[in-house]
């Protein structure tokens, strides 16, 4: 019979789980002495064998073959593992697979990976086992005989923390002494480590079968089991405690990762490391006039930064004060390059750039106590901040290079001389952003209207950086595909100076390109491809330096953050922070660069990633500048359906669709059933429905037009849907439709980013289709009717649905754009507002809640918790299944409703007790309602049209709109100087004075577009009469006519005055057209640049000169003639 090993060392207690695990560390243990390769070897298979286990334990084994890189990735990606322990595994497979593939292991090696592998299987077992396990310290492992000096004074250091742990601890001395005798004893016991390691083997064989079973009981498991033990791993994970030993072993794979050539164990300065040309080191222990750095970085003879490195449970920011007395205080060698104080640009630092790190993964919500602190000491104003990750030597001299104050100098004095014209908020929007930059913010937010020129705005503001240097590399990052094809072309096609385009100008890399190159100055990328890269890098790929860019600009920046926030302080105790923080945050804090966001909605959420906006400019200021196009009053199409619902009465026959069989049942209806326009086409499929609104919209539309139409359905079989019936509208309509003129667009159709390219240049698809693939971004201005079809829960998606139509394009006529609603959209997100939800991250499980109710510390976390368990719960009380909201009632003893009332009225202390006796409750809340609580319907009622009013706000019918307006104005001309003006002095009216008055009646609920849509509909005359028009036919009856007839009649008039010379003819011509297209031409409009007077005219002065210093007198006629009432 064997004789059982008796499993002692540093991971005896691993026993309680696997003895494979207390083998393979005894095996390492033993090892290291006298062949530390081997022992490295046994630490990445024990490494493996714990990745393994956590993964049987929360029910996500797949495969004993499955490589270790792939497995932490995936558990890490799924909440499990924090970022330190995944750093921690990962470091312990790179030293084991150095040892395998090119025996590289060695005693220092060997001993930091023990001590890493130690820390992890701590881990494990407070994870798993004992939240409270009190290891005492380390036991080294016997010295070798021949190694170095710093090796066996590493260890004596082990061994003197050992001892004073023994006789701290007395009543474990007896303990620990028979431990180590029997280890001692078995040392030299060869058939013992024989037995030792043929159970490892044996062990390994049985491997696979042994998970297998461990996964199929987690699997089974409850789920607030699983929440529970996410809880205790992130709990552990906080009570690392690396010495510096391993943290240096970490900073110094960190830095050679990054490009740097380092080991801090044998580099130092005392074993004679010094700096060598077209080497780039880290050299250790580099002695200043206050002491030894502990790395000083290298690029070739230039000394470049002093590094502090502190233990990992150690505050790191206050240590970059350590790291720029040692800048200060540096000492050059022989070998130093004389460059040192040059670079400096008068600083008191001898070196540039400062560096503090503990090793520890940068977290936002800990920036003081992790990632990588940096500061550039070339000017004092220059604040420290946290890096994810360290700068690399090219990084570094191309810093060294930038002078960012005379980047900035530049940069106020560059013109705006582009081959294309920017408009003053286009050009105000840069000088805000410029500014910004100037200042040393880093997160920036621009507010642009959908249609105002961001992406124009975006190459003239990126042009300027690189052109200046005051950037060096941007990252422009886009949310799609089309998104960044159509920025690609914008950047290729947009001549810049002298002719050449930006592309030919600076260098571009486009979606394809996985990295830039070295002369690469924009990279464009979608969020998801650059996640991929930083976040999911291949085993044998390197993430991207941080450094790569340092400058990012993010188009429709909204998109994706919704889930950002950092924890609250009580939170940050319990739960993980990667549970919070999206992807999409992870890669914008992830580079060293200044984050520049553009949206034309910004939220709450985005505010809180760039701050506040440094520069706004909104739809309605575009409208009324001339921008932007306005739409009509909403056309309200209602049927008979819409506007009553479908029901269907208890007992009635009803068909179900099975999405998931793909097969239509019938049952009977228990009870009354009645669906409501927000359900339409989600809950319930009505083709009748959507019959009645294509045969409308085929009334309205000519799918033979060049005004194109966009329609946004609800799924991508009610688009199909949308898409056969109104061909068929079309064809009744028009006797013949081409089949290419109604098309479905969405994420499923074939080629989507060539059908979107169709739709765009295109004269056919004339209709696109869509879910939302077409909601933000895309531009194809000659849209010029929306179609709702579909409910949206989000005022921003909303805003920027509408805003795919706003844009200008007078080759179709576009004077303003039709909205037709057919789900009662506006009415529906009037109720919606700004406030944000108490549970913040909707992906947190009832279990999670209700396991942390009966396991956090303290009063304040546990009402933090019971707030989120309620808001969640009044959600999700309405979609309970029956069977759930029974199981709900009989294990709580409530309804949900009294059940809340309960939980509101608990003592935070009874309610700790009452979740530790029901710990199923959140499973039931948690399951999904896949029976037929929540079907999808198949409705065949039939449906018919009652009418398509117009949505005119407060009024029911244009003539209620038109009298309100009457009314407004006659009550207010006395209190608006500019209203005051247009009524009784015309011609001093100022463009200025316009624009405040249109702002002030579009806030009071009166638009141009409006004011149109209501005449035409009230007379059946269509009168384009402008704004100035309406308001003086409201006040003083002036009679309405067309805008271009006033201004035609009021020029011919002038010319017909007097004899005019060509030139002077020729300019009062171009004065007509600008005020047909403005509205007002006033004294200042002769000096803006961007009108055609001071471009070919050379402003008022050289004007005046030609009408013989009569343009004022000139201008005050041709107004005046334009208010004369008719003879």
């Amino acid at each position: 019979m064997k004789r059982a090993v008796p499993l002692r060392g540093n991971f005896a207690h691993l026993k309680a789980h696997d003895e494979q695990l207390v083998r393979l560390g005894l095996l390492a243990e033993r090892y290291f002495t006298e062949d530390p390769n081997t022992s490295l070897l046994k630490l990445r298979q024990l490494a493996e064998l714990l990745a393994q286990h956590v993964a049987t334990r929360v029910g996500l084994f797949l495969s004993a073959e499955e490589a270790q890189y792939e497995l932490i990735r995936r558990l890490q990606d799924q909440g499990i593992l924090t970022r330190e322990i995944a750093q921690l595994f990962g470091e312990v497979r790179r030293a084991g697979n150095a040892a395998a593939h090119t025996l590289a292991g060695d005693h220092r090696s060997a001993l930091a990976t023990l001590k890493i592998t130690w820390q992890l299987g701590v881990w494990f077992h407070r994870s798993f086992a004992d939240p409270a396990f009190q290891t005492g310290p380390f036991v080294p492992p016997m010295a070798p005989a021949d190694d170095n000096d710093e090796l066996h004074a590493e260890l004596a250091r082990l061994n003197t923390e050992l001892a004073t742990y023994r006789q701290a601890q007395h009543e474990v001395v007896q303990q620990l002494a028979s431990i180590n005798s029997r280890l001692r004893e078995a040392r030299d016991d060869q058939t013992f480590w024989e037995q030792v390691a043929n159970e490892a083997d044996e062990a390994k064989a049985a491997l696979a079968d042994q998970l297998a079973v461990l996964q199929a009981q987690s699997a089974t498991q409850a789920k607030e089991k699983l929440a529970g033990f996410v809880t205790a791993a992130n709990a552990a994970a906080a009570k690392l405690n690396l010495d510096e030993t391993e943290t240096r072993k970490l900073i110094d794979e960190h830095l050679r990762q990054a490009g740097w050539t380092v080991d801090s164990t044998r580099r130092r300065y005392a074993n004679g490391a010094r700096p060598e040309k077209g080497k780039n080191l880290a050299i250790a222990e580099w002695p200043t006039a206050s002491g030894p750095a502990d790395y000083v970085l290298f690029v070739g003879l230039q000394p470049m930064a002093a590094v502090e490195a502190k233990r990992r449970n150690i505050d790191v920011s206050a240590a970059l004060q350590q790291a720029k007395r040692y800048s200060r205080d540096f000492t050059a060698s022989d070998a130093t390059s004389t460059q040192t104080d040059a670079a400096t640009s008068g600083s008191p630092c001898r070196l540039p750039f400062a560096f503090a790190t503990n090793g520890r993964p940068y977290l936002r919500q800990l920036a003081t106590r992790s990632g990588v602190w940096f500061c550039d000491l070339r000017r004092p104003d220059n604040l420290g901040r946290a890096l994810d990750g360290w700068y690399t030597p090219e990084g570094l001299s191309a810093l060294l290079k930038r002078d960012e104050k005379r980047a900035d100098t530049h940069l106020q004095s560059e013109p705006f001389t582009y081959g294309f014209s920017l408009r003053p908020y286009q050009q105000a929007a840069i000088q805000a952003t410029e500014s910004a930059i100037a200042r040393g913010q880093r997160e920036i937010l621009l507010a642009m209207a959908t249609g105002t020129g961001k992406t124009k705005t975006c190459i003239a503001l990126i042009y300027r950086l690189l052109k200046t240097q005051r950037c060096r590399r941007v990252l422009f990052l886009v949310d799609r595909s089309a998104l960044g094809e159509q920025a690609a072309n914008a950047f290729k096609d947009t001549r810049m100076e002298s002719l050449e385009t930006f592309a030919e100008v600076f260098g571009i890399k486009e979606l394809d390109a996985q990295s830039p190159d070295s002369d690469t100055a924009v990279h464009i990328a979608t969020v998801q491809g650059m996640v991929q890269r930083v976040l999911y890098a291949g085993e044998d790929i390197t993430p991207p330096a941080v450094d790569r860019y340092d400058c990012i600009v993010i188009d429709e920046c909204h998109r994706g953050y919704l889930l950002d926030r950092e924890l609250s302080d009580s939170e940050l105790g319990f739960r993980s922070f990667d549970d919070y923080i999206s992807k999409y945050r992870r890669v914008l804090d992830y580079f060293d660069a200044t984050k520049i966001g553009l949206t034309a909605t910004p939220a709450l959420h985005t505010t809180q990633i760039f701050g506040a906006p440094i520069y706004s400019y909104g739809y309605r200021e575009a409208v009324i500048d001339g921008y932007l196009v306005d739409h009509e009053p909403p056309i309200q199409i209602r049927t008979e359906l819409s506007s009553s619902g479908i029901v269907w009465k208890a007992g009635e026959r009803i068909t179900v669709y099975d999405a998931r069989r793909d097969e239509t049942d019938l049952f009977t209806t228990p009870d009354d059933i009645k669906l409501e326009i927000e359900d339409f086409n989600r809950k319930v499929i009505t083709e009748p429905f959507n019959r009645v609104v294509c045969e409308y919209l085929a009334r309205e539309l000519d799918p033979a037009s060049r005004q194109k139409t966009l329609i946004f359905c609800a799924t991508d079989a009610h688009a199909d849907l949308v898409v056969a019936l109104l061909k068929q509208a079309f064809h009744d309509h028009y006797a013949s439709v081409d089949d290419d003129a109604v098309i479905k667009i969405t994420g499923t159709a074939d080629k989507p980013l060539q059908l979107i390219r169709r739709y765009r240049n295109e004269r056919n698809p004339n209709v696109a289709v869509t879910v939302d693939l077409l909601t933000t971004g895309v531009d194809v201005p000659e849209i010029c009717n929306l179609v709702f079809l579909r409910r949206v829960c989000s005022r921003i998606l909303f805003e920027q649905m509408l805003g795919r139509a706003t844009r200008p394009c007078d080759a179709v006529g576009k004077e303003a754009f039709r909205i037709f609603d057919a789900v009662r959209i506006y009415e529906a997100l009037q109720n919606l507002t700004a406030m944000r939800p108490v549970v913040i991250y909707p992906a947190i499980t009832f279990t999670q809640l209700a396991t942390e109710l009966a396991t956090v510390p303290g009063d304040e976390e546990r009402r933090l918790v019971r707030d989120q368990f309620i808001a969640k719960l009044q959600r999700k009380k309405r979609h309970l299944s029956e069977d759930a909201a029974g199981d709900f009632e009989t294990r709580s003893g409530l309804s949900p409703e009294a059940f809340i009332r309960k939980l509101r009225g608990m003592p935070l202390a009874d309610i700790a007790a009452w979740f530790a006796q029901c710990p199923d409750l959140g499973e039931i809340l948690d399951r999904k309602n896949e029976e037929p609580g929540s079907p999808v319907f198949v409705s065949n009622h039939p449906d018919r049209l009652l009418g398509s009013p117009r949505g005119y706000g407060q009024a029911q019918r244009p003539e209620d709109y038109i009298k309100a307006f009457s009314e407004y104005i006659n009550s207010h001309r006395n209190d608006i100087p500019a209203l005051l003006t247009v009524l009784t002095r015309p011609r001093d009216l100022t463009r200025k004075q316009l624009r405040e008055l249109v702002l002030e009646l579009d806030q009071a609920g009166f638009s141009e577009a409006t004011l149109a849509a209501a005449w035409r509909e009230m007379t059946n005359q269509d009168i384009a009469a402008r704004i100035v028009g309406y308001i003086r036919q409201a006040a003083i009856g002036d009679p309405l006519q067309p805008w271009e007839q006033r201004v035609d009649s009021a020029l011919q008039k002038l010319l017909a005055s007097r004899r005019w010379t060509t030139p002077q003819r020729q300019w009062l011509h171009r004065i007509g057209a600008q005020t047909r297209a403005n509205l007002v031409v006033d004294r200042a409009a002769f000096d803006e640049p961007d009108l055609i007077f001071r471009r070919e005219g050379g402003g008022f002065n050289r004007l005046d000169r030609l009408f013989d210093g009569q343009l004022a007198e000139i201008l005050d006629t041709f107004t005046d003639t334009l208010w004369q009432p008719a003879a």
